[in-house]
């Protein structure tokens, strides 16, 4: 044991952490990595392209298994569809399975088709309305081949201009796709649905915010729960606030991480506000030591998804930067004192409050994630060891 992690140690026990318990959580978390994060994208303005850059889905996960064999954490890729298209799905998650890694949450891609420019499950043209719900079918159908338990879902559907749909019609239509959908999911798997307050639609969105994602799950029962992007709120937006709402309703069933400075989600997560990601992890931890165990089951069963767009950078060693950061204020999370906090705010005292969770964020956790990046059996400094590996190198041959 270095004296690095001797010092944090018995920092730690004197502020009554246990850190066997934060040993285990660190070493446990699951962070799946998209598929579509190691291609080619772009702005609104040019998409960069770089080399050795995956030809098929088969190569997007090889790139995937370098992120978990570095970092440990990553064993799940999520399918965006048809981006990954493939013949067989079958062959596709044996060779994700020989790389050590599986198939994750399901996308759908209801936004790219010419027939979508005005909706999809919120088209007023019903032809259009079945061709999205159909394919919403056959994302659950892959869902089952594969092994995932998770469909997500996003919508681009809304309006520019007053008038041009007839707002609550749309959401009618939009229930009656998601309930067929609904209704042919396993009992084992979830549906999680994902809002976005504006863009591409600028007058009107028809899933703009938390509540009527909220509603919509509801309305379709409890295999449905809310996915929150930290990338489609509005400026100053208290997202922990909603972590906070959802899990005490039950109904926080996913996150996808990435970070904005102004219009979306083009940021590697942590890397202008890691203070927000932090306390939306101490949301989810104190919901996690709740007394109420359908409360713990929710804070637990959260699946934690990155979600952004590398446009300049290089995509294998953004994806771990990614990841990295969120396992960084993640461990921070651990380290807050709940009892401390508590014990404060019977008191009503403020700062005393305040001040036990700061603390937590203030403190260094580059001890701590080697000493369990050793137990894993991974890298203490993962980015180091891809960027050393020759990986990155080796791929340049695609061309």
């Amino acid at each position: 044991m270095d004296r690095a992690y001797k010092l944090f140690e018995e920092q730690q026990l004197a502020r009554g952490i246990d850190l066997k318990q934060v040993h285990e959580k660190l070493k446990s978390i699951r962070i799946e990595t998209p598929s579509w994060g190691y291609v080619n994208q772009g702005t609104r303005f040019k998409t960069f392209e770089k080399m050795g850059m995956p030809r098929n889905t088969y190569e997007k996960m090889e790139d995937a298994a370098q992120v978990h064999k570095f970092t440990g954490i990553c064993p799940a890729v999520a399918l965006h569809i048809p981006w990954d298209k493939v013949e067989d799905y079958t062959n596709l998650k044996e060779h994700a399975g020989s790389l050590g890694i599986s198939m994750g949450a399901i996308n759908p891609n209801l936004f790219q088709e010419n027939e979508y420019m005005l909706g999809s499950v919120c088209n007023i043209d019903s032809k259009i309305r079945r061709k999205a719900t159909e394919h919403l079918l056959e994302c659950v159908d892959i869902a089952k081949t594969v092994g995932s338990d998770v469909l997500s879902l996003w919508f681009a559907d809304g309006t520019n201009y007053p008038g041009q749909g007839p707002i609550r019609q749309r959401v009618q239509w939009m229930y009656e796709c998601l309930k067929e959908t609904y209704d042919a999911l396993t009992p084992n798997m979830r549906m999680l649905i994902e809002y976005k307050f504006y863009e591409p639609a600028f007058y009107h969105t028809d899933l703009a915010d938390w509540g009527m994602a909220f509603n919509m799950a509801n309305k379709l029962g409890k295999q449905a729960e809310v996915l929150v992007d930290t990338g489609h709120h509005a400026q100053g937006t208290n997202i922990e606030h909603i972590v906070a709402y959802l899990i005490g309703e039950k109904k926080l069933g996913g996150f996808h991480f990435n970070s904005r400075k102004y219009g979306d989600d083009d940021l590697i997560v942590g890397s202008v506000n890691p203070y927000e990601l932090f306390l939306i992890f101490y949301q989810i931890l104190d919901a996690a030591a709740d007394q109420d165990p359908a409360i713990q089951t929710t804070a637990n069963n959260i699946a934690y998804m990155i979600d952004q767009s590398h446009n300049i950078e290089d995509k294998i060693p953004a994806m771990i930067r990614s990841v990295l950061n969120v396992q960084t204020q993640y461990a921070k999370a651990l380290l807050v004192n709940l009892a401390e906090v508590r014990a404060a705010q019977e008191k009503q005292d403020v700062l005393g409050a305040e001040q036990a969770v700061r603390e937590a964020f203030e403190m260094d956790v580059t001890p701590l994630l080697r000493a369990v990046r050793e137990e894993m059996g991974v890298p203490c400094d993962p980015m180091s060891a891809y960027l050393q590996s020759g990986y990155g190198i080796s791929i340049l041959s695609r061309g």
